[in-house]
């Protein structure tokens, strides 16, 4: 650049003498008309001198101020295609911020009053700002800093950039601040980590769904739902839950999917039927900054673990049989001792009875929950179904458990619908069996002072019932061992609290028999929502001499 314009000051200059000597010799020529006197004499040859000497000069002027000009509309020009293209600003020796491009406030969200003055660090969060601090360091030893920035918005969120950062000097070589051009690459990383989160999830055993909240249309499907699905990789797009829903594993999703909205849950799980198959069905709803919503819907198979369940619950109910007969036999034995049928006992004697008695009972309500788990499983457990109001059902559960929530200092709060009475045809017998044992649950994992909430809803076709607990919740890695026998959860506590570890098993296969779903939804040091979901069924009484199937073993 500097080569081709002094190139041009020479050309300009032998032009410069060119135009100087005629213009120089025209005056020499005809000054002398012009002029009389002694002026004459020596004006001619002065001003010829004068004319050849400044010809050059003003030409070479004109010259620079003509390049000068163009030179800096080029400038100007380019730094008005990088303000459009990129995020600039300007720090001063305090790491203060003096300038900053529109771009750059647009895409944070702060305004100009927000961020001249402020500290460079501002536009950093907490775990950056040691990123911050490390670039000022190079930029201050001189060295031009470049790579990926995340900047803080206005609203808390990120954005990510690419930067470069320029050190700034004055004319003595002393550091005045720095220079930043940033571009936004959120969009890029962020389809970066799609493409890893996608690689790592095609492989996995588990079907995994993602599904737009708003259309329910699917978006992803890993290999293994593909392969289930019998759906080819282009073309996903066009499939919706609707399309499953004539499945009732299928409908339970797209029913669960619904409420979580409705609702603004953000994860829930169920076991349910889809292809013939057992699944652990887990729907987490999740949201991202430009508030497209989504569904992840993980599906394990859980056929392995419902055969081997099958064949112990077939082993322990054979035992059961057995020590059932035996057992009461010694439990009768005990319950004549202690009231002294064979004479009075020492002290020592009926203390030690009792504790034998008390465990006795307890053997024996195990051994009777573990039968009526073998009649559900085998489809013989009677179920006598009746027209029965859900509100005044739950209200009996309620005063039935009364006496446990005093022991533990819980309060039980009823919340139904205007108080209307919900009619489903159930039995009323076997869902209160549910009902005690959700409501007790709850009491004995709650705090002394929490309340536990019972909800009805009527939801058409359905009724839904929730217990809301305000303890410590389910811990993540025991979640999927909810609803299964002798489940030995971290905090179960059951030796304290006391229970069988069979009663949710039991809740579930209730339910399931009586036509409905069973789930909840739970986080750790903030409560847990145990719910289930009915079917109203205003079935004729003298249609139902054969018992409810069970729609999943488990």
């Amino acid at each position: 650049m500097s080569g081709l314009f002094i190139q041009g000051l020479t050309d300009n200059t032998g032009t410069g003498f060119a135009i100087g000597t005629a213009l120089a010799s025209t005056w020499f020529l005809l000054s002398p008309s012009i002029l009389s006197g002694a002026a004459a004499n020596v004006l001619p040859a002065l001003g010829a001198i004068a004319i050849a000497g400044l010809a050059p000069v003003l030409l070479t002027k004109y010259h620079i101020r003509q390049t000068t000009s163009g030179r800096a509309l080029s400038m100007a020009q380019r730094l008005s295609a990088l303000d459009r293209h990129a995020m600039v600003n300007i720090v001063n020796d305090k790491h203060q911020l003096t300038e900053v491009n529109d771009l750059l406030l647009e895409m944070t969200g702060y305004s100009r009053r927000d961020l001249i003055g402020e500290q460079v660090l501002k536009l950093y969060d907490t775990p950056n700002r040691a990123l911050a601090l490390q670039i000022r360091s190079s930029l201050q030893r001189g060295e031009m800093w470049q790579g990926e920035t995340p900047l803080r918005r206005k609203d808390g969120t990120m954005i990510y950039t690419h930067s470069t950062i320029l050190p700034l000097f004055d004319s003595k070589g002393n550091w005045t601040g720095s220079i930043s051009v940033r571009t936004d690459i959120t969009q890029t990383r962020q389809l970066l980590a799609d493409r890893d989160v996608s690689e790592s999830l095609h492989e996995l055993r588990d079907d995994i769904w993602i599904v737009r909240a708003e259309s329910e249309k699917f978006t992803y499907v890993n290999a293994a739902a593909r392969r289930r699905l019998g759906w080819q990789e282009t073309g996903i797009g066009a499939h919706s839950l609707g399309d499953l829903a004539h499945q009732p594993g299928g409908k339970a999703i797209r029913a669960a999917c619904r409420r979580m909205v409705e609702r603004e849950e953000t994860s829930t799980q169920f076991e349910e039927t889809l292809f013939d198959l057992p699944f652990h069905i887990s729907i987490k709803f999740l949201r991202d900054e430009q508030d497209d919503a989504r569904f992840l819907i993980v599906l394990n198979d859980i056929s392995d673990r419902v055969e081997q369940e099958r064949r112990q619950s077939e082993f322990i109910s054979t035992v059961s049989h057995e020590l059932r007969s035996p057992l009461t036999s010694i439990k009768g034995s005990m319950g004549l001792m202690l009231s002294n049928a064979t004479g009075d006992l020492p002290e020592k004697a009926v203390g030690l009875l009792e504790i034998a008695h008390r465990n006795a009972d307890r053997l024996v309500l195990i051994l009777n929950d573990i039968l009526d788990l073998e009649k559900i499983s085998a489809g013989k457990l009677e179920f006598t179904l009746d027209d029965v109001d859900m509100c005044e059902l739950v209200r009996e559960a309620t005063e039935a458990n009364l006496s446990l929530s005093e022991r533990f200092g819980i309060t039980l709060d009823i919340d139904c619908v205007d108080e209307a009475a919900i009619a489903v045809t159930t039995d009323p017998n076997r869902l209160m069996q549910v009902m005690n044992n959700l409501v007790s649950n709850a009491c004995k994992f709650s705090k002394p002072g929490d309340t536990v909430t019972i909800r009805i809803r009527d939801e058409g076709d359905n009724v839904r019932v929730s217990v809301r607990d305000q303890g410590q919740g389910i811990p993540v890695p025991d979640q999927h061992k909810i609803f299964q026998k002798f489940a030995d959860l971290a905090n179960s506590a059951r030796s304290t609290k006391g229970g069988t570890g069979l009663g949710l098993s039991i809740c579930k296969a209730i339910v399931q028999s009586l036509g409905g779903t069973i789930g909840f939804t739970s986080r750790e040091g903030n409560g847990t929502t145990f719910y289930f979901v009915l079917p109203k069924g205003h079935i004729k009484k003298e249609e139902t001499s054969s018992e409810p199937p069970l729609r999943v073993a488990s």
